[in-house]
């Protein structure tokens, strides 16, 4: 093969046994055969709660699993397809074979970053939660781009995206919006674009066609499950009922079915109006209530946590950790990273991947620092 096409392989190689050995290939193929066997038995279900925790583990390991067998399969398919090609003298050949190789190398290096999912709730679900700063309309439609980008983000990953409260603007976009995004991960990946985040662009609501810097705040917390217990005291929470806000038929606009949950020692407020039924929407606050009170509980863990609560209540200059650049020149450079793109259109489609990769990895590597500067 070329030196091109045989280096794109080699990389392909170097992620695949790097992400072996964070799956300890050997256990987890045991573990899932042995989950596998488990799934089989009829009794599994008299306990539902511990089954679908099991065909969590079962489905996590195999997709696992079977994704690396595939991007083996695949490299030395393609890999011999090229020697073919070359040997043939079919350039066209040739081309479409190393661009599955980067295709390849690309998937490898996600699932290799992934791989790195270990915290105590990457693995679940998550709550995405953003608010406009200040500037108005202009921020608030900021707002409704940002939510717009995850839910594409999500969907191209084949993740449920689920809307659970939102409050609309005057004129146009929202003030805050709160999002359940459901899929394997969802947490681990989404937890990177929790801060500020910048736009700069020509203004649409300005007649004098003004360039306008406009900031929104996302927030993310994982949905916590039965294994994680949250205590709450009863006496600690207020309880406001409210009328659902924006289309929804006439029931919605007449009955108070909304909910707004206040923790009062700690000033955490949640709402959620998807549902016409008021007890149904209180069940999901108070879901939403633990997940916050258990996120907070992470971020005191995390040597960052003043950082992050300081870019939780200034929504301004300087806590931003992510600028999309549409005028006068074209370009999203992540701040923390340094990695840039200059296709702001596809980074609002939702192509986010680049970032979150670069910031998780980061993330674990600083871990890592930490846990060998404390080791010596």
């Amino acid at each position: 093969m070329s030196a091109e096409a045989d280096a794109i392989v080699q990389q392909i190689q170097q992620s695949v046994a790097l992400l072996r050995r964070h799956l300890d290939w050997d256990a987890a193929t045991v573990r899932l055969e042995e989950l596998n066997a488990r799934a089989e038995d009829p009794a599994l279900w008299n306990d539902a709660g511990a089954a679908q925790a099991m065909m969590r583990e079962r489905n996590r390991l195999a997709a696992a699993i079977d994704g690396v067998r595939a991007i083996e399969s695949e490299t030395a398919d393609t890999a011999e397809l090229i020697a073919l090609a070359e040997a043939e003298d079919d350039a066209a050949m040739v081309a479409d074979g190393l661009a599955t190789l980067r295709r390849l190398a690309e998937d490898a290096k996600r699932r290799e970053i992934e791989s790195l999912l270990s915290g105590e709730a990457d693995a679940n679900d998550c709550y995405v939660e953003i608010n406009a700063g200040a500037g108005g309309t202009e921020a608030q439609d900021w707002a409704e781009m940002l939510m717009r980008m995850y839910t594409r983000w999500a969907e191209q990953h084949g993740y449920k995206v689920q809307m659970l409260e939102a409050s609309e603007g005057e004129q146009a976009g929202l003030k805050s919006v709160t999002l359940q995004v459901s899929g394997p991960n969802a947490y681990g990946w989404l937890k990177t674009e929790a801060g500020v985040h910048r736009l700069v662009r020509i203004s649409p609501f300005d007649a004098a066609a003004r360039r306008q810097t406009s900031f929104a705040s996302v927030w993310v917390y994982p949905v916590v499950d039965d294994a994680i217990e949250i205590e709450i005291d009863p006496s600690d929470l207020k309880v406001d009922t409210f009328r659902a806000s924006g289309a929804g038929g006439q029931h919605v606009n007449k009955t108070e079915s909304a909910i707004r949950i206040t923790h009062i020692p700690t000033g955490i407020i949640v709402a959620c109006q998807t549902d016409r039924s008021q007890h149904r929407n209180r069940a999901t606050a108070m879901g939403m209530l633990k997940s916050r009170l258990y996120e907070a509980e992470l971020q005191k863990r995390e040597a960052a946590s003043a950082a992050t609560e300081a870019a939780k209540t200034d929504i301004g200059w300087g806590h931003q950790i992510r600028s999309y650049v549409l005028a006068p020149y074209q370009m999203v450079k992540d701040l923390r990273t340094n990695v840039e793109r200059g296709n702001p259109d596809a980074v609002l489609n939702g192509d986010l991947d680049p970032f979150m990769a670069a910031a998780l990895a980061a993330r674990v590597g600083a871990t890592r620092s930490e846990a060998s500067a404390q080791a010596q």
